[in-house]
């Protein structure tokens, strides 16, 4: 299975027409969230991605919640907005979880959560699954400008548990295009560019 992944659009509508050129070639499409800018122009984007016609898998970054994602996504019949729960492409199974975690510092508009919420909305995650999350796992691809580590314990904790063949994420836009590997698993922080990553199915 070939999956297109991208992050962190921020209504980048340059960056999304690339991305449906792109998708021709994915079976797949995951998109990790932030494709709003503090909740405003949710539809600069999607109203590009939605011409896309694979399956695709969407998490709401800290910049849209879960219900202004899906709201958005009425009419893009082929994607699901995942947040604390999965579900099965082509025999391959995926878990997404979106949002700012742990707590940014931006205040009320960022749709964030702690680190505890964050565990149960990861409980159900497959062994083996593709894991989509907006959050990088800590100390892997969440090294901000000034080098601080900004990722999520309980994703990395996930991670490690559940041992997950891909997790898409982004948030941290510094470290855009890196990927990492923790255990068994390949992270990559994926960015608005896309990156197309084969996985077994």
């Amino acid at each position: 299975m070939k999956i297109l992944c991208f992050s962190d659009l921020h209504c980048d509508r340059d960056a999304a027409t690339k991305l449906v050129a792109l998708a021709a070639d994915a079976d797949v499409v995951v998109g990790a969230g932030d494709f709003a800018n503090r909740h405003k122009g949710l539809g600069d984007t999607l109203d590009i991605l939605r011409t896309i016609d694979k399956p695709a898998v969407l998490v709401p970054g800290n910049g849209e919640t879960a219900d202004e994602l899906r709201a958005a996504t009425t009419s893009w019949a082929t994607a699901r907005v995942l947040h604390g729960d999965g579900c099965t492409i082509d025999g391959v199974e995926f878990w997404g979880v979106g949002g700012g975690i742990p707590v940014t510092p931006f205040g009320d508009w960022s749709y964030d959560f702690d680190e505890a919420q964050a565990e149960t909305l990861l409980a159900g995650c497959p062994i083996g699954a593709v894991l989509v999350v907006h959050s990088p796992p800590i100390d892997t691809v969440d090294h901000d400008s000034s080098g601080r580590i900004r990722g999520s314990r309980s994703i990395r904790d996930a991670v490690e548990s559940k041992k997950p063949r891909l997790v898409v994420c982004g948030h941290i836009h510094s470290d855009w295009g890196k990927r990492v590997t923790l255990g068994e698993s390949l992270v990559l922080n994926a960015g608005p560019v896309g990156h197309l990553l084969e996985v077994d199915s």
